[in-house]
C-alpha cells in the first residue's frame, strides 16, 4: 500500500488524515446550492451566544410526512432522517465527493484495490456505555450482508472477504476485487450495536454512537430523542433534544411550519415551496447534486411494456417541463437519464435524449401493432406523488396509452420494489445517481443489474456494470467510456424512464441553523442550533 499526500483535486482513492482526532469534528455541508433564498446574514446576530458559539439547547422539531420504517433500517428508504442522528458512519462526503473523517480517521487504500486500510476513532462509544472498536466495524459489514437487512449496497459490502485486525483500532479489509464505489459504502453504513441490532429493526431499541439517545417513539405520531452528553465529537451537539413529527397531509405539514410548531422539514412539495420564496420567515435550500429523480418504472414480464417500443413511446409522450414547472414547483432539472450534472456519467447528449414528443411515441406504439392500450399504474398515495401521477396519466392518454391509478402508501411501495411486485408502470422517485456511476446498476433497486424492480435482464447491461464497477479508479476515461455505455443501454431499453432531476429542498424556519444531509438524506445535527 502507498500513503499518498492530498494532491490539488483528490480522488476519493486519495488518503486523506484526520488531523482532528483530538478535536470536535466540522460538519461539511453535504452538496448545497447557492440558492439560499433569505440572507444568513440578516439573522448572524441570533446566531450566537455572547462568546461567539451557537447557542447551546432546545429541542429542533422536524416534520416529515413519512413515518420512519424500522426494518428497512440499513436500507435507503422514503425516510432516512433517524440514520444519522443515532449512529455515525465510517467517512462522509463533502460537496466534491471527497471522503471525510468520521468513525475512521485515516485510511489506505492498497494500489490494486483489493484492500483499504482504517484507523479508527479511540474515543468512540456507544449509547450503552460500550466501547467501539473494530469487531464493530466488522460486524457492520456482516450486517450489510445479510440479505434480510434488503441494503442497497449489499453487493459492496459482498465484496469484503476478509477482515485483519491489528488491535482494536486498525482493521484491514480485503475484497474479491477492486471495488470502484468504496466510499459510497462507507458514507451508506451506519455502524449498530451488535447486541442489539434485532430489536433496531423490529422498531424497539435503536443503540449507536451517534449523537443523540432515542427516549421515545410512537409509531405514526413521532420520535422523540435526547442529547448524547457522551458524544465523540466534543463540545457537540448544541441542541438539547429532537422531535421528528410524522405529518402524512401536505396542507398540515405546511402549516405546523408556518405556525412555528416545527422548525425544518424536507418533505414540502416543490409546488408548496415555490409559495414559500418570498416569506423571509423562511430559509429555503435546495441540495443540488440530485440526491433523487423521478421515474416511470415498467415491469417488463407484464403485457404489452415487455416491448421496448411501448416504453420508448411513454419516455417520448412525457412532457418533462410541464412536470417540473406544475408538479415540483421549478424545483428539478429535466432530464431523460438519472445521472445529474454533477456525475462523471453526465452528458448533455444523454440528458437531452427523450423530449416531449406525442407523435413519435404514437408511431412507436403503431409499430409495435397497438393503438390504444390500459396499464396499471401505482403510486405513492401522498398529495405531492398523486399530482406526479396525474401529469403522467394525462400525457399517456393523448397518445394511446389508458392508465389505472394504484395510490399506494410508501412502506407498500418500498416493500413491492424490494420484492419485484410492482404492477405494468409504477411512478417514483430513485437516489444513487449522485454518487460513484457504477453504485446506481449495482445498488439501486430499479437498476441493479442482477436483480431489478423490473425484471429486466440483459448480458450486455451487466457486463459493462461489473466493469465499471470492478475497477479501482472512477474518473479515468476508460471508467467514462463504460459509464457511456451503460446510460446507452438505459436510453435504449427505458426499463426506468427517467423524467427529472431533483435534489431534497429544506426548509427552515428562521430559528433553525447548522443542519445538513449526507449523499443519502441522512439528517446530520452535529452543529445544528434555534436562534433566540
Amino acid at each position: 500500500m502507498t500513503a499518498l499526500t492530498r494532491p490539488p483535486a483528490p480522488s476519493r482513492r486519495v488518503l486523506l488524515r484526520a488531523g482532528l482526532a483530538g478535536a470536535g469534528l466540522l460538519t461539511l455541508a453535504a452538496c448545497r446550492s447557492a440558492v439560499d433564498e433569505a440572507s444568513n446574514a440578516a439573522n448572524a446576530a441570533d446566531t450566537v451566544d455572547g462568546s461567539g458559539a451557537p447557542r447551546r439547547g432546545g429541542v429542533l422539531s422536524v416534520a416529515t410526512g413519512i413515518d420512519v420504517t424500522p426494518s428497512l433500517l440499513f436500507a435507503q428508504s422514503a425516510n432516512t432522517l433517524i440514520q444519522r442522528l443515532v449512529f455515525n458512519t465510517l467517512t462522509r462526503y463533502d460537496d466534491r465527493l471527497r471522503p471525510q473523517p468520521e468513525l475512521a480517521t485515516a485510511w489506505q487504500v492498497a494500489e490494486d484495490g483489493r484492500s483499504v486500510t482504517l484507523k479508527l476513532r479511540e474515543d468512540v462509544t456507544f449509547h450503552s456505555g460500550r466501547r467501539f472498536t473494530a469487531d464493530d466495524v466488522v460486524f457492520a459489514v456482516k450486517n450489510l450482508q445479510n440479505p434480510a437487512r434488503s441494503a442497497q449496497l449489499r453487493s459492496t459490502a459482498a465484496a469484503v472477504t476478509d477482515f485483519r485486525k491489528d488491535g482494536d483500532f486498525e482493521l484491514t479489509l480485503v475484497f474479491a476485487h477492486p471495488v470502484s464505489n468504496l466510499f459510497d459504502l462507507f458514507e451508506f453504513m451506519i455502524i449498530p450495536d451488535a447486541g442489539t441490532v434485532e430489536d433496531a429493526v423490529a422498531g424497539t431499541r435503536l443503540i449507536g454512537t451517534g449523537p443523540f439517545v432515542l427516549t421515545d417513539r410512537k409509531p405514526g405520531a413521532s420520535l422523540t430523542l435526547a442529547r448524547n452528553d457522551a458524544y465523540w465529537n466534543r463540545g457537540r451537539p448544541y441542541l438539547d433534544g429532537v422531535e421528528i413529527r410524522i405529518v402524512p397531509q401536505a396542507e398540515s405539514l405546511l402549516s405546523s411550519l408556518r405556525t412555528g410548531q416545527t422548525h425544518l422539514s424536507y418533505n414540502v412539495s416543490g409546488k408548496d415551496v415555490a409559495t414559500l420564496r418570498t416569506d423571509p420567515q423562511f430559509r429555503i435550500t435546495q441540495y443540488d447534486t440530485g440526491a433523487g429523480a423521478y421515474y416511470i418504472g415498467a415491469n417488463v414480464t407484464a403485457e404489452h411494456v415487455g416491448d421496448k417500443r411501448v416504453r420508448q413511446a411513454i419516455a417520448w409522450a412525457v412532457d418533462r417541463d410541464r412536470l417540473v414547472r406544475q408538479a415540483l414547483g421549478g424545483y428539478g432539472t429535466v432530464s431523460s437519464v438519472p445521472w445529474p450534472k454533477s456525475s462523471p456519467a453526465y452528458t448533455e447528449a444523454g440528458a437531452t435524449h427523450y423530449r416531449h414528443d406525442p407523435d413519435r411515441a404514437r408511431a412507436l406504439l403503431k409499430e409495435a401493432g397497438l393503438e390504444r392500450i390500459t396499464l396499471p399504474f401505482a403510486h405513492s398515495s401522498e398529495p405531492g406523488s398523486t399530482a406526479i401521477a396525474q401529469i403522467l396519466q394525462y400525457d399517456l392518454q393523448q397518445v394511446g396509452i389508458d392508465t389505472v391509478l394504484q395510490p399506494t402508501d410508501s412502506p407498500t411501495m418500498q416493500k413491492q420494489l424490494i420484492s419485484q411486485t410492482m404492477p405494468a408502470l409504477w411512478t417514483l422517485s430513485h437516489g444513487f445517481a449522485q454518487l460513484h456511476p457504477a453504485t446506481l446498476a449495482v445498488s439501486a433497486y430499479p437498476f441493479n443489474e442482477a436483480r431489478n424492480s423490473s425484471h429486466f435482464a440483459s448480458a450486455a447491461y451487466t457486463d459493462v456494470v461489473q466493469q465499471a464497477w470492478n475497477r479501482a479508479d472512477s474518473d479515468s476515461p476508460e471508467a467514462k467510456a463504460l459509464y457511456q455505455q451503460i446510460t446507452d443501454v438505459l436510453l435504449d431499453e427505458e426499463f426506468v424512464i427517467d423524467l427529472a432531476i431533483a435534489g431534497l429542498v429544506e426548509v427552515a424556519g428562521r430559528k433553525a441553523r447548522g443542519a445538513t444531509l449526507n449523499k443519502f438524506g441522512y439528517l446530520n445535527l452535529d452543529d445544528a442550533h434555534l436562534t433566540a
